[in-house]
């Protein structure tokens, strides 16, 4: 049994299977809204009901606050429904001829970056392009109808492999996997590109970009991205991690540092172990941010990295003067089964 979905203003409709999320049902058919953890606590994909009724997959989903149901506003991504909605939401443009695909990939590399980190690099069929922003991400799509989502490290001008960050999850079937039964040339099936992470070449203000662990992943792809398009823009890269050891590209950081005049680099640590001698930042990453820029009003944030980060940074920026339209982030939420 379906479901029909108008989005307004736009006028486009798609279906919703029984006990499927509304935003899971709009990616699969191609229809980009704005989202990020997925998992109902950021409240990027909040939208307003206008005619119909809802129900939460999970029970009243974190994010959702006491005033959000009188005003009819709905978190899609843990929102379903069994008859026909009418919603007022906002749809992403990712840009000319970018669209969503399921397409099999092969890993043709990996590349232990750190103890808990490997990166994939894919390498996806050459019928026809693989078209997508920096900073987007992909899913894969498991054998049990699961998915899991990784941010693209690659930027579009070199994205053959297709670069990906896998960070080890403790029990993590997937990221089990990956460290320990993958192996070149496995066989995988993905959907994407996904997301409306990305940046706004259009705007002048000066970036500043925290990345959280292997929030750095999709941020590497922005920057080479930003480079290739001889963008002149000021730009500050704050990365934090437990430790040192975590710094998994922080080399190659370095060497952007020594040739490129308008990017700066603060690496923060925030369990800085005694053997690490470490003389820079110590503490959380967003704190580091606010030490340097106590007045935001100028500038343009993107975040990317765990929930707690995340919600930690978006209401500290907010009250150091970052306009909310000037803060684009993707929360990382990592799944076991």
């Amino acid at each position: 049994m379906t479901s029909d979905v108008v989005i307004r203003p736009s006028g486009r409709k798609f279906s919703v299977e029984q006990d499927e999320s509304i935003l899971i049902a709009a990616l699969r058919q191609g229809i980009q809204l704005p989202h990020s953890c997925r998992g109902g606590s950021c409240r990027s994909c909040l939208a307003r009901i206008i005619n119909g009724e809802f129900s939460y997959l999970h029970g009243p989903p974190i994010g959702l606050l006491p005033a959000d149901g009188p005003a009819g506003r709905v978190l899609l991504c843990q929102a379903k429904t069994s008859v026909d909605l009418e919603i007022e939401v906002r749809e992403l443009d990712p840009g000319p001829g970018i669209s969503t695909h399921r397409l099999p990939c092969r890993v043709q590399r990996m590349k232990q970056l750190a103890p808990d980190v490997m990166a994939l690099f894919l390498k996806l069929p050459s019928v026809e392009p693989f078209l997508f922003r920096a900073g987007q991400y992909v899913d894969f799509l498991l054998r049990d109808g699961k998915r899991r989502s990784f941010s693209i490290a690659s930027p579009p001008h070199d994205a053959d492999p297709l670069e990906i960050h896998v960070r080890k999850v403790p029990g993590g079937r997937f990221s089990g996997w990956v460290f320990g039964e993958c192996q070149e040339k496995a066989l995988l099936r993905l959907e994407g590109p996904l997301g409306g992470f990305f940046v706004d070449e259009k705007d002048a203000r000066p970036i500043i970009f925290v990345a959280g662990g292997t929030g750095f992943a999709p941020i590497k792809g922005m920057l080479r991205q930003v480079f290739q398009a001889g963008l002149k823009r000021p730009m500050h890269l704050f990365w934090g991690a437990c430790q040192e050891i975590d710094l998994y590209e922080d080399g190659l950081i370095r060497e952007w540092v020594g040739v490129r005049p308008t990017l700066r680099y603060t690496p923060v640590l925030s369990e800085a172990a005694g053997q690490d001698n470490w003389a820079g930042a110590k503490g959380w990453v967003h704190q580091a941010v606010l030490e340097e820029y106590p007045d935001l009003s100028g500038h343009q944030v993107y975040l990317s990295g765990p929930p707690q980060m995340i919600d930690a940074a978006r209401a500290d920026f907010a009250a150091h003067g970052l306009p909310e339209d000037q803060l684009h982030f993707d929360s990382f939420e990592y799944a076991l089964d």
